[in-house]
């Protein structure tokens, strides 16, 4: 009888260990019902994704940051961003070097026309007083050269500050705007 109880628990251990064996491996996504080998030559390039360009990648990683407060010489989402420390928090996640200091931003990479502004650039902004000509203020584009400008930035607005999204036309931005950066290809 000892052989048999013997027997019994072996068994039950290999099963247990293929069971774990098994729950182990890596799930792999599930393969689509046409082989791409069925396919005509020229659609297998189809098949494949498209890579995502820097600058998609710089404003995902920017609207991740929506919400965030704002905070005076800030530059971490935890602990708050002010506008320069936005723009250097998000550039500084893909290994771009930015100046915590919208005085130093308006120098950046290279000046391109308001009409071709596009995602990923720096756009610059003058200070909130009406006699204001010094850079005051940035955020980044998120949208594409032709579309009116938007942009990502942390506001210092009394009412509704942080990271948010605006718009030049038609606000207050369009009176203090100053320069488009581009600092990506």
């Amino acid at each position: 009888m000892r052989y048999v109880w013997i027997t019994f628990i072996s068994l039950t251990l290999v099963l247990l260990g293929l069971i774990g064996w098994r729950h182990s491996q890596p799930i792999h996504a599930p393969v689509a019902t046409q082989a791409a080998t069925d396919l005509p030559v020229q659609m297998t390039a189809l098949v494949l994704p498209r890579p995502v360009s820097q600058a998609d990648s710089i404003i995902t990683f920017a609207l991740r940051q929506l919400g965030s407060p704002y905070t005076y010489a800030g530059s971490t989402p935890h602990g708050g961003f002010d506008c320069s420390g936005f723009v250097m928090y998000v550039y500084g996640h893909f290994d771009i070097a930015m100046p915590h200091s919208t005085a130093q931003l308006i120098n950046v990479g290279r000046e391109v026309p308001r009409q071709q502004a596009r995602k990923g650039d720096i756009v610059v902004f003058t200070g909130t007083a009406a006699t204001s000509t010094i850079p005051g203020h940035a955020g980044i584009v998120i949208s594409n050269p032709g579309e009116p400008i938007r942009f990502v930035h942390a506001s210092s607005a009394r009412r509704d500050s942080g990271v948010k999204i605006s718009e030049v036309a038609g606000t207050d931005y369009e009176r203090r705007f100053m320069s488009v950066r581009r600092v990506i290809r």
